[in-house]
């Protein structure tokens, strides 16, 4: 069988990058967004349990900053299908050497990329364009009074968002910022 997404690590332990790769002719195209067994031979461990979907609307809208706390912890596959967004995931792993680091990709219909979140990571985005569509895979499902979120513009995170945080949500507003007796999550 021929690989159709390859890896690519970032700098924080355990994101990483997934670059799917279409086949297409006069038709269109067909590309894998999901592959149980490319994923384990990366010894990526991935049991879908949840699989989500959002529009947004508007341009400048930022979603997130979305945890969930041990035990309810969720390794997340995220892909734009429409649109272009900025996604970014911040490291909360208690112990981590890039504890509090981000990292963000642009990703889009048109780049072919997905981003592959651990367990212990903050996950939010930007929309660089109106009317995206995002679909999420998740390993554990939703529970509501296990959820987190850390301020989309926290100082102590410093995520440098490409354009003016424009519509965001109640509670995503309503997020405290972080303090110095937040020391991470253990996994």
């Amino acid at each position: 069988m021929t690989p159709r997404l390859s890896f690519h690590p970032t700098l924080l332990a355990g994101l990483i990058v997934i670059e799917l790769k279409p086949i297409a002719d006069e038709r269109g195209s067909l590309e894998r967004l999901y592959c149980a067994n490319e994923l384990a031979a990366q010894q990526i461990r991935f049991p879908i349990v949840q699989v989500n979907r959002t529009v947004t609307t508007r341009k400048g809208t930022v979603r997130g900053m979305h945890f969930q706390y041990p035990p309810h912890t969720e390794t997340k596959l995220v892909s734009c299908l429409t649109g272009k967004v900025f996604d970014v995931a911040v490291d909360l792993r208690r112990g981590s050497p890039t504890f509090l680091q981000w990292h963000a990709e642009e990703l889009s219909s048109e780049n072919h990329r997905s981003l592959l979140i651990p367990a212990g990571f903050a996950h939010g985005l930007q929309t660089l364009e109106d009317d995206c569509d995002l679909l999420y895979f998740h390993t554990a499902a939703y529970v509501a009074d296990a959820e987190g979120g850390i301020q989309p513009s926290d100082p102590r995170v410093g995520i440098k968002w490409p354009l003016p945080i424009g519509e965001m949500s109640v509670r995503d507003r309503g997020h405290s910022l972080l303090t110095d007796e937040f020391r991470g999550l253990v996994l």
